[in-house]
């Protein structure tokens, strides 16, 4: 799927149109996981930097801008449906997705807001998670300006260095790239993951002197 996905838009590298997709993938990407905007975004990059187009300066505001928007369709999801509405969403690891997202938004939110912007099904666990428990839109709203320019420069960047190191094999550069963006957004994963292993222990030990104390 992937190669077929990277051979479509390097045969269209120069068509204008590339940008409306780009845009319409993250946006739909920030509420529907199964929409692969990394792989758009990170080839699209690639070939920026293997062939000179598409353009980088226009990648990364256009790729921005639809994940702010989908980040918050999530967050408006969230909020008027919740988090058990439908059958998927109380699926086993679902649930468990969505209970991760509402333990880290209440220790830390502005940083998992951020950081859930690189893990494709974490970041919508997360968003939908701040619309259900009422998460402030001020405050959500910005964070994911912020996420979204960093996601989109981080990847589209990447890509297009990657990307020149293979201007004789763009098709290459470009899976190359793919890959070292899932494996980066694995790591990210791992590292939250420990990172709240640790964090719980303390949280509960925390918890239950304040009720003794009562």
């Amino acid at each position: 799927m992937l190669d077929s996905i990277n051979d479509f838009i390097i045969s269209e590298s120069d068509a204008l149109w590339l940008y409306p997709l780009l845009f319409s993938v993250c946006i739909i990407d920030g509420f529907f996981p199964p929409v692969p905007s990394e792989t758009v975004l990170v080839t699209l990059g690639s070939l920026g930097g293997a062939t000179g187009e598409p353009y980088l300066w226009a990648v990364i505001p256009v790729a921005a801008l639809g994940a702010v928007i989908g980040d918050n369709i999530a967050y408006s999801i969230g909020k008027l449906v919740g988090t058990d509405r439908w059958a998927w969403m109380r699926k086993p690891k679902t649930a468990a997705a969505f209970a991760w997202a509402r333990r880290a938004l209440d220790e830390r939110g502005p940083v998992i807001i951020v950081t859930a912007r690189f893990i494709p099904v974490g970041r919508i666990a997360v968003n939908i998670t701040a619309g259900a428990t009422g998460y402030p839109r001020r405050v959500f709203f910005p964070l994911t300006v912020v996420a979204g320019l960093i996601w989109a420069s981080y990847s589209a960047l990447m890509g297009h260095f990657v990307g020149s190191w293979f201007e004789s094999q763009p098709l290459l550069g470009a899976v190359i790239s793919i890959c070292v963006a899932v494996v980066v957004g694995f790591i990210v994963d791992k590292l939250m993951q420990r990172f709240q292993a640790r964090k719980r222990p303390a949280a509960d030990a925390d918890a239950q002197s304040e009720e003794s104390t009562h």
